[in-house]
């Protein structure tokens, strides 16, 4: 069996019933298929991808450095569909001998509860959350931090920033030792190319920060995949230095950054953040912004069940 137009037309319909802003799905991408079959007989597939980051690709901050990636094509078969699919997967990774930086990974619809049980039943765990924001930016309450456009002058205060919240991200994630190596020349670039980033000043010392971008989201781009089309304000990594966190500095920068976007005509924007960690599980969702996308992990590899 391969994924055919029967089972690809059933997944869209799929995606657009469980949320009308994911995109329609593409065909499915060059790999290996797998097959399986639910206990009433029907038929799912699925594409399996294996992907190796070299010890200095920045995806490093947030992935395992070999990584075997699902592509589930399940139609309506919901739980059923997805947990054989599962167990099939579980199967071919008998023939594989995985370290321990290893993943076995899905990224699928956050509004999917069907296939988030199948997903929990098989030892796999939310890492990751890709999240939407698409309201008015609020008004300007007139006061709170100064908020500045950072410049290449910033640089070692907004790494230090950086720094600090993949060390506190890491307690519930998987951290790497000495972050900044791998942040360090992402962030000269953006600087240096005079990207969006911006910084909170108290009394003239530097207390937040946000390293944003823009993503156009065009007809056969991988943003056309994951957003709805348009062009999105990304945002990228913000930071709170900690003594400053919980007086409304996040917010207040926060507001700056979706005026700012707003006003440059973004269609929206969007972020990632782990829904593990305690505060950024509560401070974006009372920024507005939405899960879209949720990123399913089993680390090691071997560990799926």
């Amino acid at each position: 069996m391969t994924i055919g137009a029967q089972l690809l037309a059933a997944h869209r319909a799929r995606f657009a019933a469980v949320d009308p802003l994911v995109p329609e799905p593409p065909g499915p991408p060059e790999g290996e298929t797998l097959v399986a079959a639910t206990a009433r007989g029907d038929q799912v597939a699925a594409t399996l991808q294996v992907h190796t980051h070299q010890p200095d690709s920045l995806d490093l901050l947030w992935s395992a450095a070999q990584v075997w990636q699902l592509f589930p094509y399940i139609g309506g078969t919901g739980t059923g569909g997805m947990d054989a699919l599962l167990r099939a997967w579980r199967h071919r990774m008998d023939a594989e001998s995985p370290g321990p930086d290893s993943a076995c990974t899905v990224t699928w619809p956050s509004r999917d509860a069907e296939a988030i049980r199948a997903f929990l039943d098989h030892g796999m765990i939310p890492i990751s959350v890709l999240a939407l924001r698409t309201e008015p930016p609020p008004e300007d309450p007139g006061n709170g931090p100064s908020v500045r456009r950072a410049t290449e002058k910033d640089f070692e205060e907004l790494l230090a920033l950086t720094a600090q919240t993949f060390a506190y991200t890491g307690l519930v994630a998987h951290g790497r030792p000495d972050p900044e190596k791998l942040l360090a020349p992402q962030l000269r670039r953006n600087l240096a190319a005079g990207a969006p980033v911006w910084l909170a000043e108290v009394d003239g010392v530097t207390v937040a920060m946000a390293d944003c971008g823009w993503v156009n989201s065009a007809p056969g781009t991988w943003a056309a995949e994951l957003l709805p089309p348009g062009n999105w304000g990304y945002v990228n990594n913000v930071a709170t230095e900690r003594r400053s966190r919980g007086r409304g500095v996040g917010r207040a920068l926060m507001g700056v950054v979706h005026r700012e976007f707003h006003r440059m005509g973004a269609t929206g924007t969007y972020l990632y953040y782990h829904p593990a960690n305690p505060l950024a599980s509560v401070f974006w969702p009372r920024q507005g912004y939405r899960p879209l996308w949720t990123y399913w992990e089993t680390r090691p590899a071997s560990a799926l069940r």
